[in-house]
């Protein structure tokens, strides 16, 4: 081999093992964000095709036995003789997508096309009409073409010609500027799966791999052209049916990429340099590479750990980099009831260090009272008493300068914990007491001050983002709708803009969902973002609760529940059970043991019942919702 390729083989088989990694990336990253979009799963299809071709190639080239090469070989046509077909069906569902659904002859030739697919491998997998005998020569094993090799040629021209055809009509019926933007992306993206795939040399034979410098060199532009291409398609495709923010694709595309085959194909192509380079020298199986291998990883994720931020801030955020930047640090410094009962336990430690105390407690004013919020000390802080103090504490107390009113209840001494504007208590901080009246030095009243200052600020802080939750709770369904709506309409147009949310499509959906609406009906993930917020009868009660869809999903599960109770007056008969389980378990938020023993059955009947009660809620709610559907339909017939 002369020696002005061996630098050109070893660089391709570089990029070739890269491409594999990048198309291998893309495949996951297509299947793990966006796999419920039938755009993102043809895409997929055809990288998983590529994927095959390109590890194929990197077996062949570390192989030095052709029984083992030919194997490589045909093991290849499980991803080349899909191509076809794959193209075919990504075309079709760009189509669907921007508004032209296949009316069952574009489906019956995705259908025919893998059919083909199939027996194009079988003939290359049992005998050798396709690809016959493996063929060496210089640096390049390949498969001789077959008598029905240009049969399968023809059969890739019909249907690239197809899907050229399609891809042109999906891109005439995008609307925006940015969504034409992005299927021009897609449409010169679609060329390098096809050049990665189809077996070039077979088609050329000799005559390419006589040229030598030229070959391999073509053959490392085309690798580097098609990594590009990949990553076009998979940056357009991102896109397609996400309900998110555009600025959010674009920054996971950039980490996913960054982290996963740049870091990766970087990896490698240092270690195959490196172990080269040691050879040269006289040094096989150098240590060397194993360290270079090591040092690279941890210097690659040193510098992306430095650079990420920055870049998705200045590119991928444009004007809204501030308010990003904002979040970002709220994130950071966010203080959560954890943090707060560490800060809590740290404050009441030091302060039973300073005072001589065995225990204390700090409880918070809430709607009922007094709320422990955290204690530290012996095994029972309360040291027996059952209740926590009454909310107005006016009896035998003792006055501060630095502290204020001292309260003595029980066996303890309770501090107020005040704001200063607005005026009021927030809370109490409760020492076990060491007198029968409040005693502290002056050094012990200044420290004690500082670290219920301190404290104060903390749960000062805590309310404050628990207010801050309460109004990202409201607005995140309603992002959400925006959001996907938003997506349905960057390719479909107006009618996706105009069409009703959906609705849920099985029994067994809506119950589950309702289950797990009823689960978190005080609050929570499965209550604020439930599919249910979709539905119509909760839209219009949103109008009745400020324009809260979270209220307005809560009521209307409360008055479904109301729908099962019978009439008269409540009592605990089998009549009754269901209404009970269901006002019990959710609406007061009872425990099972505590529902179970109320209703005299046992955890697993109640459970069993309790199935029964939120089918019955489903159905009331579906009725609803059907009610809502009608009288929509009757009052658009009047109009018309």
């Amino acid at each position: 081999m002369p020696d002005m390729i061996a630098p050109l083989l070893v660089l391709n088989q570089i990029l070739t093992a890269g491409n594999t990694i990048t198309a291998f990336s893309l495949l996951l990253y297509a299947l793990t964000f966006n796999l419920r979009e039938r755009v993102a799963r043809s895409l997929a299809v055809l990288l998983a095709c590529v994927t095959i071709v390109y590890f194929g190639d990197v077996l062949v080239a570390t192989t030095h036995s052709p029984a083992e090469a030919e194997v490589w070989l045909r093991l290849q046509w499980l991803g080349i003789s899909f191509v076809p077909a794959a193209y075919l069906q990504l075309s079709d569902a760009l189509l669907a997508a921007t508004g032209r659904p296949s009316r069952g002859r574009r489906s019956r030739l995705v259908g025919l096309s893998y059919l083909l697919s199939g027996l194009t491998l079988a003939g290359v997998a049992f005998s050798q009409l396709i690809a016959a005998e493996v063929v060496i020569s210089e640096s390049v094993v390949y498969l001789r073409p077959g008598p029905l090799f240009p049969l399968f040629s023809l059969f890739l021209l019909i249907n690239l010609f197809l899907a050229g055809y399609n891809f042109w009509r999906a891109y005439k019926r995008c609307l925006t500027r940015s969504s034409k933007r992005r299927m021009r992306y897609l449409l010169a993206g679609s060329i390098g799966p096809l050049i990665a795939a189809y077996p070039w040399v077979m088609l050329g034979g000799s005559t390419l791999i006589s040229q030598g410098v030229l070959f391999w060199g073509i053959l490392i532009v085309i690798n580097i052209f098609v990594a590009v291409q990949l990553v076009l398609m998979s940056y357009a495709v991102a896109y397609f049916g996400v309900e998110i923010p555009d600025r959010v694709v674009k920054a996971r595309l950039f980490q996913w990429i960054i982290r996963g085959p740049f870091v990766a194909s970087t990896v490698l192509a240092l270690a195959v340099i490196v172990n080269r380079l040691a050879e040269m020298f006289g040094y096989e199986n150098s240590r060397i590479v194993p360290f270079t291998t090591v040092a690279s990883i941890l210097i690659l994720q040193y510098l992306i750990t430095l650079i990420r931020r920055p870049v998705e801030l200045w590119f991928f955020y444009g004007e809204d980099r501030g308010d990003v930047a904002r979040l970002q640090l709220l994130e950071e410094r966010l203080l959560t009831s954890g943090d707060l009962k560490q800060f809590l336990e740290s404050i009441l430690n030091a302060t039973c260090d300073l005072l001589g105390s065995d225990s204390a407690f700090v409880a918070l004013v809430g709607t009922e009272g007094l709320e422990m919020e955290v204690a530290v000390g012996s095994e029972d802080p309360l040291r027996g008493s059952k209740d926590l103090p009454p909310l107005m504490v006016t009896d035998n107390h003792k006055e501060f300068d630095l502290l204020g009113d001292v309260f003595s209840w029980d066996v303890f001494w309770l501090i107020p914990l005040r704001l200063t504007n607005p005026a009021e208590v927030i809370g109490f901080l409760g020492l076990h007491a060491r007198g029968p009246v409040p005693d502290f030095t002056q050094e012990e009243e200044e420290i004690l001050s500082t670290l219920l200052q301190r404290a104060t600020i903390a749960l000062t802080e805590r309310k404050l983002q628990r207010e801050v939750f309460a109004i990202v709770d409201r607005l995140v369904p309603q992002a959400e709708t925006i959001q996907r709506i938003r997506a349905e309409a960057r390719y479909a147009g107006s009618d996706a803009l105009t069409a009703p949310v959906e609705g849920i499509g099985s029994e067994e959906e809506l119950t589950e969902f309702v289950r797990e609406a009823l689960g978190h009906y005080w609050g929570g993930p499965r209550l604020t973002s439930s599919p249910l917020l979709g539905l119509r009868v909760v839209r219009r009660a949103m109008d009745e609760h400020e324009g809260n869809p979270v209220n307005a999903l809560r009521a209307t599960l409360r008055h479904a529940i109301d729908q099962v109770r019978p009439e008269g007056e409540r009592r605990f008969t089998a009549e009754w059970m269901l209404y009970n389980i269901l006002e019990m378990k959710f609406l007061q938020g009872r425990k099972v043991r505590d529902v179970a023993m109320k209703l005299a059955m046992s955890e697993a009947d109640l459970y069993r019942k309790q199935r029964v009660a939120i089918e019955a809620v489903a159905e009331t709610i579906a009725n609803m919702e059907r009610g809502a559907v009608a009288s929509e339909e009757v009052v658009a017939q009047k109009m018309e």
